[in-house]
């Protein structure tokens, strides 16, 4: 369900209390593929409830380029909803989830294999309120370039 910022950092407070691990993670998942089923399923045995972080159109073309993100910041947030294991998805602007992890105060924090914990900007964040990073594996050679690619050669 994608819902907004408030509700989700009342969703994290009200759940930890009641003794809930909330996992968070993020991305652009701007073309969801098997890649990113995988990790979801992944992130969400790490805890109880699976909060997702979707990057924003805008930052998505920062991040990307021009002619990035393929999909809209609400049907890539909606079809990421769509998945068992993902409980909540939350869009944001910035560049980086830094300033959402701030106000949501994640249990666990996870990011792919492809990512190093001590490289994270917010694993500063994410330990300053008690949580853990995790690094998941990486799911070798699926990703959104790959398929962006893949259907340019035709």
């Amino acid at each position: 369900m994608l819902i907004s910022r408030k509700l989700a950092s009342e969703i994290v407070e009200n759940q930890k209390k009641n003794g809930k691990k909330i996992v968070f993670t993020n991305g652009c998942f701007d073309i969801l593929h098997v890649g990113h089923l995988t990790y979801m399923n992944e992130a969400k045995a790490q805890g109880d409830i699976l909060i997702v972080g979707v990057n924003s159109d805008e930052s998505v073309r920062r991040l990307k380029g021009l002619s990035r993100p393929i999909n809209t910041e609400k049907d890539r947030a909606e079809l990421l909803s769509g998945l068992k294991a993902v409980d909540f998805t939350v869009i944001f602007d910035e560049d980086t989830p830094m300033e959402l992890i701030d106000e949501l105060k994640p249990s666990i924090h996870v990011k792919g294999g492809d990512y190093k914990k001590e490289d994270l900007p917010e694993t500063i964040i994410v330990e300053k309120h008690g949580g853990e990073v995790r690094i998941l594996k990486f799911v070798e050679g699926k990703s959104t370039t790959n398929i962006i690619n893949k259907v340019n050669l035709k």
